[in-house]
C-alpha cells in the first residue's frame, strides 16, 4: 500500500485555515494533521539518515492508514455503535485498580515461603497433584561411536559408586557433546525425547521396561541411565511441583491483601456514611 509522502520527507511549513496551530507538517488526513513534534521519539540518536528515513516514512505511512480507515468507520457505523464512553470509563477504572492493587502488592507482600508451608499445602491438596505427564530422573550421554574409550565409559556410566560418577564426569567433559547429569531432578520424559533417539509407541511400557539402554544412530552412541520414573495421571512428586506450589501460596497472599484492603476501604467508607444503598 503506497500514499503520497512529501519527497525525501521535506517538512513543509503551512499554515491552515482555522487551525491554530503552525508548525512544520508531515501528513494530512482530511482535517486532521500529523506534525513534526508529534514524532520527535521516532528516531534513536545516532540513526543513519538511510534508515531515520524509513521509519519516518513508515510511521507516516501507517498514520495516514490508520485515519482513513478511522474516518471510513465512522461514517459507516450507527450513532448507537460508537457510543464506547462506559467502556472507556470502565476500562480507565480497571487500569488505576490495578496500578494501586499492584502497588499494594509490591509494599506489603512477603515472598518467603518456607518448605513446611510448601508442604503442607502438598500434603493437603494431594488430589490436585495429578501427573499430566510422564516424568523421569536420568542422566545421559551422547559419544561419538568411533572413541577407543567406550568400553571404560560404558562401565562408569552404569556403576552405582560415587567414584565411577567422578571418574564418568571426567569422560563426559572430554568426551561428550551432548548430555544431562543432574539424576536428582524431575524432569519430563518427553524433554529426554528431544535429545535422545528412543522411538517408542508405548512411553509408560517403554519406562516400565527399560532403565539403562544404548542407542547408535547415525555414528553415535547414547547412553541412557533412568534413575527413576513416574507414569503419567498418578501423583506428582513434592519436589516436582514445588515451585508450582510457591507460586500458589503467593497468589493467595496477594489475594488476601486485596480483599483486606477492599473490606477496609468499605467498613471505613460505611462508618463514615460516605454511601448510601437506595
Amino acid at each position: 500500500m503506497k500514499y503520497l509522502i512529501w519527497p525525501s520527507l521535506i517538512l513543509i511549513l503551512i499554515s491552515c485555515s482555522g487551525n491554530k496551530r503552525t508548525e512544520n507538517v508531515l501528513a494530512r488526513v482530511y482535517n486532521d494533521y500529523l506534525y513534526e513534534s508529534e514524532i520527535g521519539e521516532l528516531v534513536p540518536p545516532g540513526t543513519n539518515p538511510k534508515d531515520s528515513i524509513s521509519l519516518v516514512k513508515n510511521y507516516v505511512n501507517n498514520w495516514v492508514s490508520e485515519k482513513l480507515f478511522l474516518q471510513k468507520a465512522e461514517k459507516n457505523l450507527h450513532d448507537e455503535d460508537l457510543l464506547f464512553e462506559k467502556q472507556l470509563e470502565q476500562y480507565r477504572n480497571s487500569l488505576i485498580i490495578y496500578a494501586y492493587e499492584s502497588k499494594l502488592i509490591t509494599q506489603n507482600l512477603d515472598t518467603s515461603v518456607s518448605q513446611t508451608e510448601i508442604e503442607q499445602y502438598y500434603n493437603d491438596n494431594l488430589e490436585n497433584f495429578q501427573l499430566k505427564d510422564n516424568i523421569v530422573k536420568v542422566y545421559y550421554a551422547r559419544f561419538d561411536g568411533d572413541i577407543d574409550e567406550m568400553k571404560k565409559i560404558r562401565k562408569f556410566f552404569y556403576a552405582e559408586s560415587e567414584e565411577a560418577r567422578d571418574s564418568l564426569d571426567t569422560y563426559i567433559e572430554e568426551y561428550s557433546d551432548l548430555y544431562f547429569l543432574d539424576n536428582e531432578t524431575w524432569i519430563l520424559f518427553d524433554d529426554v525425547l528431544k535429545y535422545v533417539p528412543i522411538n517408542t509407541y508405548n512411553k509408560e511400557a517403554y519406562l516400565q521396561n527399560n532403565r539403562k539402554i544404548e542407542i547408535t544412530e547415525e555414528g553415535y552412541v547414547f547412553l541412557v541411565n533412568f534413575t527413576d520414573f513416574k507414569i503419567k495421571d498418578g501423583i506428582s512428586p513434592l519436589s516436582f511441583e514445588k515451585e508450582t506450589i510457591r507460586q500458589i501460596i503467593l497468589n493467595k497472599r496477594k489475594l488476601r491483601i486485596i480483599n483486606n484492603m477492599r473490606e477496609e476501604v468499605f467498613n471505613s467508607a460505611l462508618e463514615n456514611n460516605d454511601f448510601e444503598i437506595y
